[in-house]
């Protein structure tokens, strides 16, 4: 039997009765609209009366998504939790270009390696990341967002659920007003 010594504190923030899902891929713009989103939702919807969870959604046309979500699941195991991981998914938010391809096949991150995103990801959040990346069995906690999503149907991002049930009608281009009206009326 193993002891782990590390702790991935969930990416929830509030603690309403209203459970809202987003399953995001950090580097997609879709999933960056999104994010820049949620914060807003929680304060105008209100922190007691909904509680929102971001999913990680690693795809693979996105070519170094694995790297990035292991990153933020890493940031996660730090002091600070889901707050330090927040940190890093603002910093790939803001710098987005530079954690993407040119079309998912091309342009100056063909010759980047794991090790320079990560370092990329540590300068932009100012989180030291490397240490927690390395966790041996670090890869529990990405599969559990990867199980999850998959038990659930989702296969793109940003995919959203409320209350447990996926919500097609929803998009990150809606305003976070009709987000407030879907989630308390």
């Amino acid at each position: 039997m193993t002891t782990t010594s590390w702790q991935a504190d969930p990416l929830v923030w509030g603690s309403g009765p209203r459970v809202f899902e987003a399953f995001l891929e950090p580097t997609c713009p879709y999933s960056v609209r999104t994010f820049k989103k949620l914060d807003t939702l929680l304060e105008q919807a209100g922190a007691d009366k909904i509680t929102v969870k971001i999913r990680l959604q690693s795809q693979p046309w996105h070519l170094y998504s694995g790297v990035i979500v292991r990153s933020i699941l890493a940031a996660s195991t730090l002091e600070g939790g889901k707050e330090t991981a927040k940190k890093v998914m603002a910093a790939v938010a803001a710098h987005r270009e530079e954690f993407e391809f040119e079309r998912h096949a091309g342009g100056p991150n063909m010759d980047v390696t794991p090790n320079q995103i990560i370092e990329r990801l540590e300068r932009y959040s100012g989180v030291a990341l490397k240490e927690a990346f390395a966790i041996p069995d670090l890869d529990r906690e990405i599969k559990w967002h990867c199980k999850y999503a998959r038990q659930n149907g989702i296969h793109v991002s940003p995919t959203f659920m409320i209350d447990g049930l996926v919500r097609p009608d929803m998009s990150s281009g809606d305003d976070v007003e009709a987000w407030v009206k879907l989630l308390i009326g």
